[in-house]
């Protein structure tokens, strides 16, 4: 059996589709300072109510680790809905950054 020899200048198949294609783009998908906040917030997440229960457990409630522990939640969930209202922020400063400001007109 005979094989068949492609020209030089006759393209493989292979060679057509790659010329049809566009370059992929290999930004993330997610910018930077969001994953930056999120770090931040999960670090604040572990760090604060741990912290918060060794701290006040036999200093301010002199040995009551319920409270201790109920301050605790408590700040867990005030670091979550912080971080809620900073994603809220963020997607309408997103927004606003799309539309271009009036300007005034000089006289």
């Amino acid at each position: 059996m005979a094989t068949r020899r492609i020209p030089g200048s006759e393209k493989t198949i292979i060679d057509k589709d790659d010329s049809n294609q566009e370059k992929s783009n290999i930004s993330p998908a997610v910018p930077g300072h969001v994953i930056y906040k999120l770090l931040a917030f999960s670090f604040a997440m572990i760090v604060i109510p741990i912290s918060s229960y060794f701290l006040t457990v036999n200093t301010v409630f002199k040995g009551n680790s319920s409270f201790a522990g109920g301050l605790a939640a408590l700040l867990a969930n005030v670091v979550l809905i912080s971080y809620i209202v900073v994603a809220m922020n963020e997607d309408t400063t997103e927004k606003d950054g799309d539309k271009k400001p009036e300007t005034k007109k000089e006289r």
